[in-house]
């Protein structure tokens, strides 16, 4: 077995099936948890706290540069060949470089000085040492990755703006109420938030960026700008394979590729026409394939089919003003739709909860999230919501009575 990836996939999958198993990784870090760079750039963690388990078999710090499918041998940038009986694709993705002015001089691949994206450790780590106290920071990018990014350098002291096209921030994550008040939590700490505001230049000054430009000509001043515009699918090992890619690697229920000899996990792989790029995926999809490769539950049982992954969106920003926010499913109601929403101003809390033809089907929680676990489960095994005179109030007051028994276990709740 060859894993080519040390993400969370790839790591889990080579953990999974043992000893025998190579893993292929161009970092040199240990393999890390990538979800968790935003806690290392805050300070709160340092890079040993979020090392994954290391795997049994060895790992080739090294570059894999072109896949032999006739000869079932992945040859790596250092030289070296390594055989494979079955190769596991989990390259990842790349960060989304947006076409800005001036980002790439003429015939430059490298991005200027004080430009960085947020996605490796080597990004994180490079930030970090920029950081000094009043440094001067564009976050450009208002998604999940924007909003760790920004939080994590206004508590590490630097003046932040924070600039986001879409009209609010993680509009795919979050409903309007909610997203107010994490705007209201990042500038509460400092950062000066823009939205419905496009980027469309950077100004570059002995080789470093010091002005980014928006597109209604005002010019903000920066030392550090920080990409945090979305990631890719990261599939040209595979294409150049000649293995089936559209956005990502084309894979089965049993995560499959185009060659019965390869399979794909994470966020490069592209399952029923969906790419996830997200943790609970990933590590859903290792375990499945290692199961379908001989390596499943301890109890014996027959490995089941990957049909997709109920996202759960989940940050936790600890610290001054702590964020704590959860959201699943689709929080926008239809017209027909029952929808409860709870908020407190001054504890800074939210919650809402979505229920179509009788059944929980998206909600957002911001703050206090004792709710949460019951509620997501409910929503993820999709079953009828308690069909008494209890008022809908109860999902988020009294969460407690949607304590759904799972198979073999004893109801703990008002069913």
């Amino acid at each position: 077995m060859v894993v080519i990836g040390t993400g969370l996939a790839g790591t889990r999958v080579a953990q999974r099936l043992g000893a025998g198993t190579v893993l292929i990784g161009e970092e040199e870090h240990t393999p890390y948890n990538r979800v968790l760079l935003a806690e290392v750039l805050a300070g709160r963690y340092g890079p040993d706290v979020i090392a994954l388990p290391s795997p049994q078999g060895p790992v080739l710090r090294t570059r894999a540069v072109r896949v032999d499918r006739a000869e079932r041998r992945v040859h790596c940038a250092d030289g070296s060949v390594v055989p494979y009986g079955t190769l596991v694709l989990a390259t990842g993705s790349n960060p989304v470089l947006p076409p800005l002015r001036g980002l790439f001089a003429p015939g430059a691949r490298e991005l200027p000085g004080g430009v960085h994206a947020f996605r490796t450790m080597d990004d994180c780590l490079a930030l970090s040492a920029a950081l000094t106290p009043g440094v001067r920071a564009v976050v450009i990018g208002g998604g999940l990755l924007g909003v760790s990014a920004a939080r994590a350098l206004a508590v590490r002291g630097a003046q932040v703006v924070l600039v986001q096209q879409a009209e609010r921030l993680m509009e795919r994550q979050l409903d309007p109420a909610a997203s107010e008040l994490v705007r209201r939590h990042l500038t509460d700490l400092g950062v000066e938030v823009h939205t419905e505001c496009r980027v469309r230049g950077v100004g570059v000054t002995d080789g470093a960026v010091r002005r980014v430009e928006l597109a209604d000509g005002y010019l903000l001043d920066t030392d550090l700008t920080v990409l945090a515009c979305g990631v890719r699918p990261r599939t040209g090992l595979a294409q150049a394979a000649g293995l089936d890619v559209r956005r990502g690697v084309v894979v089965d229920d049993l995560l499959r590729t185009s060659d019965p000899h390869i399979r794909a996990v994470g966020d490069c792989a592209e399952h029923a026409g969906r790419v996830y790029g997200l943790a609970t995926p990933a590590v859903e999809q290792a375990d499945t394939l290692a199961a379908a490769l001989g390596h499943g539950p301890a109890d014996g049982a027959a490995p089941r089919p990957y049909t997709g992954t109920r996202t759960l969106t989940r940050l936790t920003l600890p610290g001054p003003g702590p964020l704590d926010l959860a959201a699943f499913g689709d929080p926008e109601p239809r017209p027909d739709d029952d929808v409860v929403q709870l908020a407190d101003a001054t504890r800074g809390t939210y919650r809402k909860v979505v229920v179509r033809g009788g059944r929980l089907v998206g909600g957002v929680l911001l703050g206090e999230l004792a709710a949460v676990g019951t509620l997501a489960r409910a929503w993820e095994t999709d079953d009828p919501l308690p069909d008494d005179d209890s008022p809908l109030l109860h999902l988020l007051s009294h969460p407690q009575a949607l304590d759904f028994a799972r198979p073999g276990e004893t109801p703990t709740g008002g069913r």
